[in-house]
């Protein structure tokens, strides 16, 4: 069993910047590492994702150019830096780990979840 904790949320204005942590107890790391996120009433969506390694990245068009994910294997940690902050990016956030190396943005390829973390934007 893997366990996965988030800090880092908080309550910013428009256009500030906030980054997110996520440090799993993994001995040593293992797959791939994402970032999804849900707001009230909608589904949980992708956000981010990185390859074991961390040197393959992806994201979803709403956040590409403004966020960035990284990890520090050494740390078991994922980051998840997110800059020009929108009122739509409001949700809460959660880590995954993945089944595979490389990154990827099926939900169903992530098996280990964090309890989340509370982003809101105000305008």
């Amino acid at each position: 069993q893997v366990q996965l904790v988030e800090t880092g949320g908080g309550l910013v204005e428009a256009g500030n910047s906030l980054r997110l942590s996520c440090v799993a107890s993994e001995h040593r790391p293992t797959f791939a590492m994402g970032w999804f996120r849900q707001s009230e009433g909608k589904e949980r969506e992708f956000v981010a994702s990185i390859s074991v390694g961390g040197d393959h990245t992806t994201y979803s068009d709403s956040v590409k150019g403004r966020f960035t994910i990284s990890r520090d294997n050494g740390q078991n940690t994922a980051y998840l830096q997110m800059n020009n902050l929108k009122p739509e990016d409001t949700a809460t956030y959660y880590c995954a780990r993945s089944v595979t190396l490389h990154y990827t943005t099926n939900r169903r390829d992530y098996i280990y979840w964090g309890q989340g973390t509370q982003v809101t934007v105000s305008s």
